[in-house]
């Protein structure tokens, strides 16, 4: 099992992705203003979509204070269009369908449920300052409360 490359202090790694529009977004895009990253393993599933609807609720928040969220699965473009349309999200949307990026973050893992092994997207969160480094990371994260969570961590990163 691979461990976590992402930590605390750490530049996340460089990428260039498709959000639900099509546009390419890429760290560089990014920089300038701190970021949530939030990886998710996929669209349309009780979890993601708790998850994906509460970051949605708390977008003006997060935009107050100058923080875009952003949501990446291996989803293809066309299943992020469904899964925003369906339920109103408000989130940018990014299709990491090679991998790579989910990979070189360290959130590509082996899984098991009910004694299969699969390969999938342990759900983690980042909050990432101007310069694309990690402020707080949120590994193996529990859905309920965790957006209001990363909304708090985000305020005091901004009264700091």
């Amino acid at each position: 099992m691979k461990s976590m490359s992402l930590s605390e202090g750490a530049a996340l790694p460089d990428f260039a992705l498709p959000d639900e529009t099509g546009t390419t977004v890429s760290l560089a895009d990014l920089k300038g203003s701190p970021f949530v990253i939030y990886f998710y393993p996929k669209d349309d599933t009780s979890g993601c979509t708790t998850e994906a609807i509460a970051f949605s609720g708390l977008r003006s928040e997060f935009e107050a204070l100058g923080v875009l969220v952003i949501g990446v699965s291996p989803d293809p473009v066309k299943k992020h269009v469904k899964f925003k349309e369906k339920h109103d999200l408000t989130v940018r949307l990014l299709a990491d369908e090679e991998k790579a990026f989910l990979d070189a973050c360290g959130v590509w893992v082996e899984k098991s449920m009910y004694g299969k092994k699969y390969m999938g997207v342990e759900r983690t969160t980042v909050l990432a300052d101007a310069e694309g480094k990690v402020i707080k990371l949120w590994p193996k994260v529990k859905v309920p409360g965790h957006a209001e969570a990363v909304l708090e961590a985000a305020k005091a990163h901004a009264s700091a």
